[in-house]
């Protein structure tokens, strides 16, 4: 049989052999011919081609130019001759330098007309085809031609070179033919095992028959990555072309990760892969490892219907993961603005490609909004890319009856706009921004309202673009899910804004809008509101009689309307316990009482506070400043202490006693007094400045003393700035309240003091050194009322007091204070004198020539005063 087999080969290659020279032999004479007539062609045009020829020309000597350039292009492409001439035929270049100047040889009336000659002659060379070309200028004159030419031997002569080749191939073909046909009867008396053609024609009739039968697909691939054989399953499952059988793997259009596997020939085990729309699970175990010839069979087994049960069960858990990560992730705040970017960040891009959210203006501010209406204002957008064609953040867009955002806040129900290139509502709002969103890609949308409680908020609208399913029924639930979660966060930031608001308005109605004038202090302060919502700290500047000025800082527990509420309270009644000239221990120890009251049930009883009616917990500190004296007498319940900033920088914290803080009760409270250099600055805050959940009430502290030393000789609008500046938080839990007071000294030329002995005739004396005074002082204007105030003054008091009795004048910027005291406890009473009545009217009369009168206790006694306003100047 192998003999056979040889035989048959050495024929088969003598065959080929002499067909081979034939085919030669032929082509030879019958193209070259035409071959050389396309180089021609081919050369001529490129090279009229060429830029700059026309240019050449026309110049004076075209041959110094263009000789070159055609030897060059010559020798490149192998023609026998480029040459250019003139219209006239004269040679402007040749391969033969003698030659140029003569009459070309051959056929150029053609080309003078603008067309390609070829023709073949036998020049001096031998038989040659050579093309004439014209060379036209830019109008399309014809300015020049163009020749080349090749000998037909030259493009032929390859044919006889391939000849020796092709017997030497022929011959080890031969020698090829009879190795192989030894080896490969070698091979097949091992494979076969010695069996006989029917044997084995038996066994391949089995094995094709198992093949075709069984319902998984097998793949063998030999060596080299080629498929060796596929059964029916196989081409099914894979969509195999017919022809499969003996290409590579690569060549058969499988995915790239099946074709990495099959390629590999590694083994593999139950591998899931996708072939088009189908999951198949591959097994893949290598041929030789029992002996067989290299390669490796694989199996593949649809597993379809598991796998469109594992989507379904895949995309269910995509759904509740976003559920789940949006009722963590929105709501996160109670700020409006940023629940809405937080519903837009959760929903890109794993449910959509864009999410655009707009709310009523009306909902922005707290309030509910108006029916109809459906002006909103875009308070928050996310996308995979930036789209301009979307209206910008911050916008209030009215949009008009047809669109989906209309629609659905009406209606209450969502919109879904599956495809709009054909919807036509949505581009009734603004037709050339709908046609630049198309350009985007976007395809389809969901408009779902934000409703909570019945109210329609606003609504949040879902798009789409780069994923190329459309939204449906699904994602319209899912959608609504969504914006419900989000819904109710805005709604609940909606009523806190509201309150916020009413809370803020309340506070700031009850906070000084403007500080009260007098000369002791230069004074600024700032008010600094919490993020979580109004609080109730207070500051108040509050002028005493004798050029006196009261300073006190406050702080309500809690927040909101209620802390506001009771710090309005507390700031009345602290304005009025200071209308009495009262000392600080005793003003505190009222407001400490009416807390206490106020926390007691109508009846008296002891009881929970009534958060209806009742005052809350809160600290205070009072300190009255007396630029005569130029002392501080200071008390605090609860409140962190005063800080003293001297003339020179330096800073320290007086030791003043501190009692328990309003409404607790308990033992009585106390003062400290301290002494002032003219230009001390006080420094009054409260604990939101120098406490937080992260930072200790010691650390609070020595951070404002190295900000106050740091400030040094600041004004006190600058210490504000630095104090604020080195420790308010970002985001500070509790209000802030900081008042700094720079202190002022009234001048002893500005004092006037005479003690007076409980004699009438006393009276007259003290009104001549009083008209003395006020002529130094140029107030001449003012003795006359001035003297009959003393004069009844000191007059009730030497009548009706006991001890010394002191005059005090006091020369203010804009004020004179007179001032009379005595060692007597007892207040006289302003009271209107009848018509028979002999006395009595010495208050009146002090009453009406004065702006304002009162009496302050002391230690010792009391003392009644008088405030004249200055004349102006």
């Amino acid at each position: 049989m192998a003999g056979q087999v040889f035989l048959l080969q050495a024929v088969l290659v003598l065959l080929l052999v002499v067909a081979a020279v034939a085919a030669l032999l032929v082509q030879a004479g019958s193209s070259g011919t035409q071959e050389a007539r396309n180089r021609s062609v081919a050369v001529a045009e490129a090279f009229a081609a060429s830029p700059g020829l026309p240019e050449a020309l026309r110049s004076q000597d075209p041959t110094e130019v263009l000789q070159p350039l055609a030897e060059r292009a010559r020798q490149r492409t192998g023609v026998d001759f480029v040459v250019v001439t003139d219209t006239d035929g004269i040679r402007y270049t040749h391969p033969e330098p003698d030659r140029i100047g003569r009459r070309f040889v051959g056929t150029i009336e053609p080309a003078l007309e603008g067309k390609v000659v070829t023709e073949e002659i036998v020049g001096t060379i031998g038989p040659l085809v050579q093309a004439v070309v014209p060379v036209t200028d830019s109008d399309g004159t014809v300015i020049g031609l163009v020749s080349a030419g090749i000998t037909v031997d030259k493009v032929s002569s390859g044919v006889q070179d391939q000849l020796p080749l092709l017997f030497g191939a022929s011959a080890a073909a031969l020698l090829l033919s009879m190795a192989g046909t030894a080896v490969i009867g070698r091979r097949l008396l091992r494979q076969t095992h010695g069996l006989g053609p029917a044997e084995l024609a038996r066994m391949y009739e089995h094995h094709d028959a198992v093949l075709h039968a069984v319902r998984e697909g097998v793949l063998i691939v030999g060596t080299g990555g080629r498929l060796v054989l596929a059964n029916d399953e196989a081409r099914r499952l894979l969509d195999l072309p017919p022809d499969a059988e003996g290409r590579h793997v690569p060549e058969l259009g499988l995915d790239q990760r099946t074709t990495r596997l099959l390629t590999s020939g590694r083994p593999a085990v139950d591998e899931a892969h996708m072939v088009g729309d189908r999951m198949v699970v591959v097994n893949q175990q290598p041929t030789d490892r029992y002996g067989g010839p290299p390669g490796s069979v694989a199996t593949f087994r649809d597993s379809t219907e598991l796998r469109v049960l594992s989507k379904s069960a895949e995309a269910a858990r995509r759904r509740l993961k976003l559920l789940y990560d949006a009722g963590t992730g929105i709501g996160t705040t109670l700020d409006m603005v940023r629940t809405a970017e937080e519903l837009a960040k959760a929903a890109v891009p794993r449910f959509a490609d864009f999410v655009t959210v707009d709310l009523a203006d009306a909902v922005l501010r707290g309030d509910e909004p108006a029916d109809g209406a459906v002006g909103l204002r875009r308070v928050a957008a996310a996308g995979i890319r930036d789209v301009p064609a979307f209206h910008p953040t911050g916008e209030l867009i009215d949009f008009r009856p047809a669109t989906p955002q209309a629609r659905g806040y009406r209606s209450g129900h969502a919109v879904l706009e599956s495809e709009l290139t054909t919807a036509e509502g949505w581009r009734a709002q603004d037709p050339e921004r709908a046609r630049d969103i198309l350009a985007e890609g976007v395809h389809s949308l969901v408009t779902v309202p934000l409703q909570a409680r019945g109210i329609v908020l606003g609504t949040a609208t879902f798009w789409r673009s780069e994923k190329p399913e459309p939204f449906d029924d699904d994602d319209l639930s899912l959608a609504e899910e969504l914006v419900a979660r989000a819904a109710a966060a805005v709604d609940n930031a909606r009523r806190y804004t509201r309150e916020h608001a009413m809370a803020a308005t309340l506070q700031r109605s009850l906070l000084p809008r403007a500080l009260p004038g007098q000369g002791a202090l230069e004074v600024a302060h700032r008010y600094l509101p919490a993020q979580s919502g109004v609080g109730g700290d207070w500051f108040d500047v509050i002028p005493l009689s004798g050029a006196r000025v009261a300073l006190v800082v406050g702080d309500v527990v809690g927040h909101g309307l209620h802390a506001a509420a009771t710090m309005g309270r507390l700031r009345t009644a602290v304005h009025n316990f200071s209308a009495l000239d009262l000392p600080p221990d005793e003003i505190i120890g009222h407001l400490d009482e009416l807390v206490s009251r106020s926390d007691r049930g109508f009846d008296g009883e002891e009881g929970e506070p009534d958060d209806a009616t009742g005052m809350m917990g809160a600290t205070c500190l009072y300190a009255i400043y007396d630029p005569v004296a130029r002392t501080c007498v200071i008390a605090r319940a609860g409140h962190p202490p005063l800080a003293l900033v001297h003339p020179d920088g330096s800073v320290e914290f007086p030791d003043t006693p501190v009692g328990a803080p309003l409404g607790l009760g308990g033992p009585p409270y106390e003062t400290a007094e301290i002494d002032l250099a003219e230009g001390s600055r006080l420094v009054l805050y409260t604990d939101g400045l120098i406490e937080d959940r992260g930072r200790d009430i010691d650390v609070g502290l020595a951070l404002l003393r190295e900000a106050l030393a740091h400030a040094g000789t600041a004004s006190p609008e600058e210490m504000c700035d630095v104090v604020t500046g080195a420790l308010l938080i970002e985001r500070p839990r509790d209000d802030v309240a900081l008042l700094v007071a720079r202190t002022r000294a009234l001048a002893v030329d500005r004092t006037a003091v005479w003690d007076v002995p409980s004699e009438p005739a006393a009276v007259a004396e003290v009104r001549a050194g009083v008209a003395r005074r006020l002529a130094d002082w140029e107030l001449e204007e003012l003795g006359f009322t001035t003297e009959l105030i003393l004069s009844e003054l000191v007059t009730n008091a030497i009548r009706h007091a006991t001890g010394p009795v002191g005059v005090r004048l006091l020369r203010l910027e804009r004020s004179l204070i007179c001032e009379v005291s005595d060692t007597s406890n007892t207040s006289p009473h302003l009271r209107r004198a009848a018509a028979t009545d002999e006395g009595g009217r010495g208050l009146f009369l002090v009453a009406q020539l004065s702006e304002r009168w009162g009496t302050r206790y002391t230690g010792s006694g009391k003392i009644i005063w008088a405030e004249q306003p200055l004349p102006p100047r």
